[in-house]
């Protein structure tokens, strides 16, 4: 049921000043006293846009904060919302007579008031409606002080009584779609029931006039017997209670229009099918008296099936505690019953951030939000302790609600951004690609530099190029261009793609040239990329670019691919050294086999007293192989039945007559005299060097270089002594 009663009626002959000074000391009494006077002079004979007496909706306005006990400041400014469009200099007549605070209150709302047009068109634009929570968040975060979100709703409640008691019109329906989609919400985030509960059964009043009939005169038929029985129910409850020695609070819990409707709506269930038009609430000081109370309800009436919910042991998602049930009351007819304690009673009314959420159905949020709006709900709950007091205003002006801003497009679209943020930053936010074009930007109108802060509620609008590209002075910190880590990243990743597409140019020739040099004209990129280690031709290409590959190591993958047979094109292929090692005839044993061709893999370079095993070839006799070797371990998996035990014979192991030729892999902080100073080692062992191949990257160098040993053992001692080497970071065999 709701019950709507004006503030003040439009004839009142004289100001209600007993009202609207409640509470309030002797001399902020007088304050309001000289605003009344001020307001009744200035407003004289002047209407709003919404047809409503100046005079008349300024006074509903401060009555409903007063009934808020908001302090004399916010009162006053309720009274005075309007001066600025009557008297000039009105900003400054304010400070003078009334003081600092109420002058940046009436500022603070007609700078909301701004804001109207664009949150009127929710009223009518379904893809600006799906903006609410970032309009209600920007009517939040622009205003240093949160009373004035506060004299927004009062003066919203008001303009809604008002047009109760006039014509219905268009713009009537559009403020009412705008009050239950941005103000209703934000009335019930502040904690503002009585506001909220009203707001939301005018609106829909107003959009739904014949469901809103129809459910008022339902509540209305029965009105007098539900109120008797509601009585008669808290007189029994309460006796039953106080026999068992439980301290108590019971009263009837009224259901209002709008939430019926939403029920009935969201349930799908007829008017008659609710159990909850009747209620009670019941309050008790401990958690054990809940179910005591529990039984107590269950032993007077009859509890209806499947009807009760215990949310004390399992808690809704949002904290949320009480005990629910429904019984049939005496007469036949359902009766809700809700028990909880008087500190979860606190939760649910005055609450933390997640009860808005929940009552919303709003999606999770930024957790630094929610614990901003708990504590404005906090400071709101205090009021009826301290209200009027300095200490408590103060509270309020630090209570900074968010660290977002929120500016709009030229076309309304609010757009939310991090305070410190500047128009490009608004830019890359938007679209990657209007960032990347943007040349200039004006706000409000006005053509500002792109590293200026923005504001919350400017309106940016952004110049651009039909071709352009971002501008590395963009990444610099000092000129504070962009501060978002979205458009920095944006931006570089601009840049890294062209210095990629550079490279892929440059290896892209480097290698069309080398494979040209000696005829390979028809040579496949993809197979020259795979034998020398790349996944595809572009990352080929991309190594050559930086440097990474050579002509030496492009032209023996050339003249390898073209000497390998056509069928073993997809095998690792097996070449004799050139070297003074010479063929491997002697060294190596094929067990069970005598006098077989044999050559030492070049992939995994064996050498003694490696573990070793063979594979036989089509017509080039067994490849010999480490048995760790990771195509070795390919080609067994392939073609198993080609698998041969091998081992080292004597002639291995003469140091005299045997070398064998291995890789080795170095990584170093690049210097000057680096190579130098490992050739030296290497001279020192006396190792023969048969091909070196360096790299730097980053400061960093990249060494790799084929040694003939005569065994592992001389290759461990040199890999020893070149990670002695000042500056190398690591050598190991390949």
């Amino acid at each position: 049921m709701v019950s709507v009663t004006h503030s003040i009626g439009r004839d009142v002959a004289a100001p209600p000043v007993e009202l609207l000074a409640e509470g309030l000391s002797r001399e902020d009494r007088a304050r309001v006293e000289r605003a009344l006077t001020l307001t009744e002079e200035t407003y004289a004979g002047k209407a709003l846009s919404s047809g409503e007496a100046a005079w008349t909706h300024a006074l509903g306005c401060a009555l409903i904060v007063a009934s808020l006990r908001l302090d004399a400041d916010t009162r006053i400014a309720a009274l005075l919302f309007a001066l600025g469009e009557y008297v000039d200099h009105a900003h400054d007549m304010l400070e003078n007579e009334f003081g600092e605070h109420v002058a940046q209150l009436v500022g603070g709302l007609h700078k909301l008031n701004g804001l109207r047009v664009l949150t009127r068109t929710t009223a009518t634009a379904p893809e600006i409606r799906a903006q609410s929570e970032t309009l209600r968040k920007m009517l939040l975060a622009m205003v240093e002080d949160i009373r004035v979100v506060l004299l927004r709703i009062a003066s919203r409640t008001q303009t809604l009584r008002y047009y109760t008691e006039v014509e219905d019109d268009e713009r009537r329906r559009e403020v009412a779609r705008e009050s239950l989609d941005i103000y209703s919400p934000l009335a019930n985030r502040l904690g503002v029931w009585q506001l909220k509960w009203e707001l939301e059964d005018l609106s829909f009043r107003f959009l739904e006039p014949e469901t809103y009939k129809r459910i008022a005169k339902m509540l209305d038929e029965r009105r007098s017997e539900r109120e008797t029985f509601i009585h008669d129910a808290t007189e029994c409850l309460s006796a039953a209670i106080n026999a068992v020695g439980i301290k108590a609070e019971v009263y009837g819990r009224p259901k209002h229009i709008y939430s019926i409707y939403n029920k009935m709506h969201s349930k799908k269930l007829d008017f008659s099918q609710l159990y909850d038009i009747r209620a009670l609430r019941v309050l008790v000081d401990e958690v054990k008296d809940c179910y005591t109370v529990l039984g107590i309800v269950h032993d007077i009436w009859q509890p209806i099936h499947n009807e009760y919910d215990d949310y004390i042991s399992r808690p809704k998602g949002n904290n949320y505690q009480s005990l629910h049930t429904a019984v049939l009351a005496d007469d036949g007819r359902s009766l809700e019953v809700q028990i909880r304690t008087h500190a979860m009673h606190r939760h649910a009314e005055m609450g933390v951030a997640a009860h808005w959420r929940y009552k919303e159905g709003s999606g999770p949020g930024g957790s630094s939000y929610d614990e901003k709006i708990a504590l404005l709900r906090n400071l709101l709950s205090w009021r009826d302790e301290i209200a009027g007091s300095a200490q408590w205003v103060e509270q309020f002006k630090r209570a900074a609600l968010d660290d977002t801003l929120y500016v709009l497009t030229p076309q309304g679209r609010v757009v939310d951004l991090p305070h410190g943020a500047t128009p490009l930053d608004f830019a890359y936010r938007l679209h990657t690609d209007l960032g990347h074009r943007c040349r200039g930007a004006k706000v409000d109108g006005h053509l500002v530099p792109l590293s200026t802060e923005l504001i919350s509620g400017q309106t940016v609008e952004i110049t651009t190029v039909k071709e352009g590209a971002p501008s590395r002075d963009w990444l610099d910190a000092r000129q504070n261009y962009v501060v978002t880590a979205h458009a920095r990243r944006k931006i570089r990743q601009y840049f890294s793609a062209l210095d990629e597409e550079d490279l892929l140019t440059r290896g892209r020739a480097f290698i069309t040239r080398e494979v040209q040099r000696d005829g390979h004209g028809q040579a496949n990129i993809d197979i020259l990329a795979t034998r020398l280690g790349f996944k595809d031709a572009d990352a080929l290409y991309l190594a050559a670019g930086r440097g990474e590959v050579g002509p030496r190591a492009v032209q023996m993958a050339l003249r390898e691919a073209e000497a390998a047979p056509d069928e073993d094109k997809d095998k690792p292929e097996i070449h004799l050294s050139r070297s003074r090692s010479g063929d491997s005839a002697g060294k190596v044993l094929i067990v069970g086999i005598g006098n077989l061709l044999t050559s030492l893999s070049r992939c995994c370079k064996p050498a003694p007293p490696d573990a070793i095993q063979g594979f036989v070839t089509r017509g080039r006799g067994v490849s010999i192989h480490r048995v760790d070797c990771h195509d070795f371990r390919l080609l067994a998996e392939r073609h198993p039945e080609r698998v041969i035990t091998a081992e080292w014979g004597e002639q291995a192991y003469d140091h005299k007559q045997s070398a064998f030729p291995v890789d080795i892999i170095v990584r170093a902080a690049d210097r000057q005299g680096l190579l130098r100073d490992i050739s030296e080692v290497l001279s020192r062992e006396k190792l023969n060097v048969t091909a070196v191949n360096t790299q730097s990257k980053k400061d960093t160098a990249y060494m790799k270089f084929t040694l003939e040993v005569t065994g592992v053992h001389e290759l461990q001692r040199a890999l020893m002594l070149i990670r002695d080497v000042s500056g190398v970071l690591d050598a190991q065999r390949k």
